[in-house]
């Protein structure tokens, strides 16, 4: 089947689906929502923490926040991205509200703000400690009632279409690559069928499953940046993996993890060992509210150094019934383990979190190949450097959102329908074989990723990790070629890309930097000059 959309998004979470109502409101075309399983079920609804954004003037502004930003993110972070997204927070803020998010207030109607690891000052919007669920329900109720956007649930995006695919040579060197759509897998058809579009969005979220551990979803599997790279496009900073420090340990559920989210820090929680003790005064000043990676890197060595698989987060020294109201469902879901964090203190340790780099875009959206842009966890803004600031990820989505959308709206028209692009080849059988096969290599990718490119890196790590992901990838891209495509075999092929990405960026930069830290270069590479 051919199908044919202005607006082609793959994607569903709070940056496609803010893209599409940005969209839909200026009526310029067919839009349709490619979601890889259901609207539900995005990186967004399982962000806890809140939405970053300078709303109390009267003790926070618009410079305070980007130089928090440039801070966590090492000073790599691109200055006009960062003052794009600060300074653009406030009004996508209150769109969010118009399309009916609901953000905590005080009882005098002001917002109530958290503060997290990082920033100066509280900005943190919130939802309880739902936020994401919360954004994702709104925009979903919008979106499901727009007769606009048309939403295909539980298809996948196989591939992006590129000249290619009719026959020419592309590399990275050519200068013109164009996207005239994608190849998407209906697993009910089993088919893949053919995507034409004017305009191209990945919104695929991160990449976390690729690690053993993470607070990521299953789904979240680095699509984006891997048919992309695999497009010839340009792929940034994707050494630069956070590590949240404080998910949920709980032997057994580590994919996802549960999030105990960084509000709780700023809350009051101190991390301690097991027996009680505090640690963080041994590494940086501000103690458990620094950034996440300082975080994460004392955490993993406390761990290392006492042989521990957990440390503990402790708000036992906070009052029940407030700990109970601003963290209700953390509140629930420990006590569902056996631990009430009233009386108890809670084992936590780090998990893959948030990828900070991805499709390299400029300030509206658009990728290295014409007619792709890219937004949300999956694109590299530069907002983040090398680490990302707890809380601006989300709000970066609908900056970039608004961007990409007013940029595509008034450029929608440059691009036109390809109409030689030819049908998916389809032949080819997979047995239940071969299925227990991807299931093994699944497995193998993030035992590699987590063993050898984690917190704490170095040369002979990383060259472990690259051979052996260069012969899963060998196998896979023979086995991708003999059968008919599954999700589970495209998403092989898309973890083994990531995973690949990952590692050679880490390899490549020769210094410890944001969330990349070395063994063989411990220190900045200025610092050495």
């Amino acid at each position: 089947m051919v199908y044919k959309y202005d607006f082609l998004i793959i994607g569903s979470g709070i940056a496609g689906m803010s893209y599409a109502l940005k969209v839909a409101k200026a009526h310029k075309g067919k839009i349709c929502m490619i979601c890889k399983t259901s609207l539900e079920e995005a990186n967004t609804s399982f962000a806890q923490g809140g939405v970053a954004s300078v709303t109390n003037l009267e003790v926070d502004n618009f410079e305070k926040h980007i130089h928090d930003t440039m801070v966590a993110g090492d000073f790599i972070s691109d200055k006009e991205a960062v003052k794009q997204v600060v300074e653009k927070a406030p009004s996508q803020i209150k769109e969010l509200v118009d399309w009916g998010t609901n953000f905590d207030k005080m009882q005098d109607g002001r917002y109530d703000l958290h503060r997290e690891g990082g920033h100066s000052e509280f900005r943190i919007l919130h939802h309880a400690d739902d936020t994401g669920a919360e954004i994702q329900r709104a925009l979903m109720e919008a979106v499901r009632t727009n007769p606009d956007i048309e939403i295909k649930e539980n298809h996948f995006a196989v591939e992006i279409i590129t000249q290619h695919h009719l026959g020419a040579r592309v590399t990275r060197r050519t200068p013109y690559i164009n996207c005239y759509g994608a190849y998407v897998l209906n697993p009910e058809t089993e088919k893949v069928d053919t995507y034409l579009s004017k305009v191209t969005v990945m919104c695929t979220g991160g990449c976390g499953a690729v690690y053993q551990t993470t607070t990521n979803p299953v789904i979240a599997t680095g699509d984006g940046e891997a048919m992309v790279y695999r497009a010839k496009g340009t792929v940034k900073d994707m050494e630069f993996v956070q590590f949240h420090p404080t998910s949920l340990y709980h032997p057994g559920e580590t994919h996802p993890a549960f999030l105990i989210t960084e509000a709780m820090r700023g809350y009051g929680g101190i991390l301690k060992l097991p027996n009680g003790e505090t640690f963080m005064e041994k590494y940086d000043k501000r103690l458990s509210l620094a950034p996440r990676d300082i975080v994460a890197r004392a955490i993993d060595k406390e761990m290392k150094i006492h042989g521990l698989d957990h440390v503990c987060l402790d708000v036992t020294h906070k009052d029940p019934e407030m700990t109970k109201h601003h963290f209700p469902n953390i509140y629930t879901k420990c006590l569902s383990i056996g631990i009430d964090i009233t009386k108890e203190m809670i084992p936590v340790r780090p998990a893959a979190h948030y990828m900070c780099g991805g499709i390299k875009v400029d300030l509206n959206g658009c990728s290295s190949i014409n007619g792709l842009y890219a937004l949300g966890e999956c694109s590299c803004t530069g907002l983040h450097g090398g680490n990302r600031l707890a809380s601006n990820s989300l709000i970066e989505a609908v900056v970039y959102a608004d961007a990409a959308a007013k940029h595509s709206i008034e450029h929608v028209n440059d691009y036109d329908f390809n109409e030689k692009v030819p049908e998916w080849n389809d032949e080819g059988t997979l047995t239940n074989e071969e299925k227990v096969l991807i299931t093994q290599s699944i497995k193998e990718v993030g035992q590699i990723m987590s063993n050898y490119v984690g917190i704490v890196r170095s040369d002979l790590r990383l060259k472990r990790a690259w051979d052996r992901l260069d012969l899963l990838y060998e196998e896979t891209e023979n086995l991708f070629k003999r059968v008919k495509v599954s999700k589970e075999l495209c998403e092989l092929r898309n973890m083994i890309n990531t995973g690949y990405l990952i590692t050679r960026m880490a390899i490549e930069r020769k210094e410890s930097r944001g969330l990349h830290y070395t063994v063989d270069y411990p220190a900045h590479a200025y610092d050495k000059k």
